[in-house]
C-alpha cells in the first residue's frame, strides 16, 4: 500500500520492550496494554502535502479492520516520532544490562520469518533451557537480529560457554528455511569459519 514511500518496518517482541523500558531513560510504553509483538512502521512523503499521513492512516485502518493489528498509535509530531524511534534504537544498549547475549544477524525469506522464529526458539531452548530469545529486525529485507539473552538465574560465564552450540542451533534453523547465516552486518571475522561450513547449502545460479 505504501509503495516506495515505506521507509521503515521494524518488528520487536515484548521482551525487548520490557528491556528498553526498564533500562533506557526517557522511554515509555506507547500503549496502555501489553502486546506480544510491536512494529515500528514509517512512511515518508516527498512533499509536505500530508500524503504520507494519509497513506499511514489508511494502512493502519485496514490492518485493524482485517485483524492484522490489534492496536496502533500515530506520531503527531517529530518529537513523538523520535520517542518511537528511541524505543528501537535503545535495544542494543538495554540488552547489556540483562547479562550475556548471543547475537545472530541472519536472513530468511520474508514469508518464513514467523516459522523461523518459532523453530529457532525451540532449538535454542533445547540447548539452554530458560534462555530468553528476542528476535527483531527489518521485515523488508528478511533480516532478523536473532539474539538470545541468558537465563535470569544462570551465571554469565556459564551461559557464554554455550555460545557455539546456541549459534549452531540458530544456524540450523536458518538453513532449514533456506536463509543465510549473515545479513546486513556481513561475515566479519567471527563467521569466517562458519561461512566455509554453511556455504555448501547456498544454491548456485
Amino acid at each position: 500500500a505504501a509503495g516506495t514511500s515505506l521507509t521503515a518496518f521494524e518488528f520487536m517482541p515484548r521482551i525487548v520492550m520490557d528491556f528498553v523500558l526498564k533500562h533506557a531513560r526517557g522511554t515509555r510504553d506507547p500503549f496502555p496494554v501489553r502486546h506480544d509483538w510491536y512494529t515500528l512502521l514509517e512512511v515518508s512523503g516527498l512533499k509536505p502535502d500530508g500524503s504520507a499521513e494519509r497513506i499511514m492512516t489508511q494502512i493502519l485502518e485496514t490492518a485493524l479492520e482485517r485483524g492484522l493489528a490489534v492496536d496502533a498509535t500515530l506520531a503527531s509530531s517529530l518529537g513523538q516520532a523520535r520517542d518511537f524511534w528511541r524505543l528501537r534504537e535503545s535495544i542494543s544498549e538495554a540488552q547489556k544490562y540483562e547479562g550475556g547475549n548471543v547475537k545472530n544477524d541472519v536472513s530468511v525469506p520474508i514469508a518464513k520469518i514467523p516459522d523461523f522464529i518459532a523453530r529457532a526458539d525451540a532449538l535454542v531452548l533445547e540447548v539452554c533451557p530458560g534462555a530468553r530469545p528476542l528476535a527483531l529486525g527489518h521485515f523488508g529485507d528478511g533480516n532478523v537480529h536473532y539474539n538470545i539473552a541468558q537465563p535470569v538465574d544462570m551465571p554469565k560465564a556459564e551461559f557464554l560457554k554455550l555460545w557455539h552450540p546456541i549459534q549452531q542451533a540458530v544456524n540450523a534453523a536458518v538453513m532449514e528455511f533456506g536463509g543465510s547465516i549473515s545479513a546486513e552486518h556481513g561475515i566479519g571475522v567471527m563467521k569466517r569459519d562458519e561461512l566455509v561450513e554453511y556455504r555448501k547449502f547456498v544454491p548456485t545460479i
